[in-house]
């Protein structure tokens, strides 16, 4: 039995042994002549207008974890799905049950706002009109 866990362990090291053989041969070939043209920030071709260092608000990243969330739970739907008939009513309610909570969770995050996407107004500076009077 323990022969068995002694071809994972030299699997493993084997796998970490080519994972490390390949970032020191990256630092030894690979060339390194740093330059302000490299070092830009790249764009699909055009040239970055303003600070690159740019605060995203966090609703986009929410957005993506809920939907990365959701859509990962959804991914146990298909096999599911395909062996329905074999499984019976226990496996039905066991998905019913799985999908009621599913949507009490999307339904919390509808409530909470999280899938909103408010538009802040913008900002329009008002120019006050100066009046001179001639002396």
């Amino acid at each position: 039995m323990i022969a068995d866990y002694a071809q994972i362990l030299v699997f493993m090291i084997v796998a970490v042994g080519f994972v490390a053989i390949a970032f020191i041969a990256a630092l030894l070939i690979a060339p390194k002549k740093p330059s302000t043209f490299k070092k830009t920030t790249y764009e699909c071709g055009e040239d970055t207008q303003g600070e690159t260092w740019v605060r995203f608000n966090v609703r986009f990243y929410v957005v993506a974890l809920i939907f990365i969330i959701f859509d990962v739970e959804i991914v146990f739907l298909f096999p599911w799905a395909v062996v329905f008939k074999e499984l019976g009513l226990f496996a039905f309610l066991e998905m019913a049950v799985f999908l009621i909570i599913l949507i009490f969770g999307f339904i919390y995050v509808l409530a909470k706002g999280d899938l909103r996407w408010d538009k802040p107004e913008p900002v329009i500076p008002k120019l006050e009109r100066q009046t001179f009077e001639a002396k």
